[in-house]
């Protein structure tokens, strides 16, 4: 009768042991998991920078030029993660999936708010799956047309669209569902003309066919044409902005020529976490980034790309996501367009 007993004595005193060996991991544990979340902790470890798109892109180029500044202020390796896919949808699910503890961001541009009305089946939400952290900077667009298009601005340039044959007009972008293809068809719905869209697999396709004649006229942002422009290879007729762009500030904008349909479809460019980061998180990586953003040297260097430091709040960012969401839902429907 004694001999079974020593079985489950061993196995009381294993349990117990287990008991204690768990309660001794959660009471270290705990600290550790609640010191991640502590904004005054931040960051315990490297800090990972998602860029959804390849390198070159202008969420790379910023977050290049600012993580050297981050890690000097946070103490702690920032390293930029390059994950292109789905128009930036890969890259941001990839934050969206990872621990709300400021550890893993993301790099956005404005494409984040059009996916959910381009995408049927987008994996997240980013109204509710992403924590607005702030807006970093902005990059006028402007519209360019090839040389054999008989117009100055965009008056004339309107004119002889609609001297043409609906449709026989066409236009550029490097792919569907981009800044470039919906900015586009915004314009094309609120001036009544007809421009036939043909879309590339990337830019440099576009801008090439742009400047042969094969197609007459192409919306992309400022400092990417800045050298077809100066060197006469295309014609740039107005950009997007309140005002105009220091890199040629002889194009006036399309409002002073009286077209406000293109107003607010500047690229910006933001910074992004998991839903859950807590509040005074959020607070301290808006603030550190606002004062990297701000320091001379990355001003100038983003000025001589083309791009406007613009740091707004995390609600100015909610606001600015949720407007371009609804704007760009509408777009979307009117164009009938579609991905895959």
């Amino acid at each position: 009768m004694t001999a079974p007993a020593m079985p489950l004595l061993v196995s009381r005193r294993s349990l117990l042991l287990g008991a204690s060996v768990s309660a001794s991991a959660i009471a270290f544990g705990l600290p550790a998991a609640a010191q991640s979340r502590d904004a005054s902790a931040f960051p315990t470890r490297p800090v990972t920078l998602v860029v959804p798109f390849t390198t070159g892109s202008g969420s790379d180029t910023i977050a290049r030029i600012i993580a050297p500044r981050l890690a000097e202020l946070w103490k702690q390796p920032v390293v930029v993660d390059n994950r292109p896919g789905a128009s930036g949808n890969l890259g941001a699910d990839r934050v969206v999936k990872a621990a709300p503890d400021g550890h893993t961001l993301l790099m956005a541009i404005n494409t984040l708010a059009a996916s959910p009305a381009l995408y049927k089946s987008l994996p997240f939400k980013p109204a509710t799956d992403l924590a607005p952290i702030g807006e970093l900077a902005t990059a006028g667009f402007g519209l360019i047309v090839n040389n054999d298009v008989p117009a100055k601005d965009m008056r004339s340039l309107l004119a002889y669209i609609k001297s043409k044959p609906p449709g026989s007009l066409n236009y550029a972008s490097p792919g569907n569902g981009t800044p470039h293809h919906l900015g586009m068809e915004l314009m094309k719905s609120a001036l009544g003309v007809d421009v036939v869209h043909v879309p590339f697999k990337g830019f440099s396709g576009a801008l090439t066919d742009t400047m042969s004649g094969q197609v007459q006229m192409m919306l992309a942002t400022v400092q990417s044409v800045l050298p077809q422009v100066q060197a006469g290879k295309v014609r740039m007729l107005g950009v997007t902005g309140d005002k105009r762009s220091p890199l040629l500030p002889g194009v006036p904008t399309f409002a002073e020529q009286g077209i406000g349909a293109l107003e607010g479809v500047d690229a910006w460019y933001a910074a992004f976490g998991p839903a859950g980061l807590p509040p005074k998180l959020v607070d301290r990586l808006h603030d550190d980034f606002a004062q990297v953003m701000r320091q001379p040297e990355v001003s100038r260097k983003l000025g001589d790309l083309g791009l406007s430091v613009k740091t707004g709040s995390p609600a100015e960012l909610r606001a600015l996501l949720d407007a371009d969401m609804a704007r760009w839902k509408k777009v979307v429907a009117d164009a009938h367009i579609q991905m895959e």
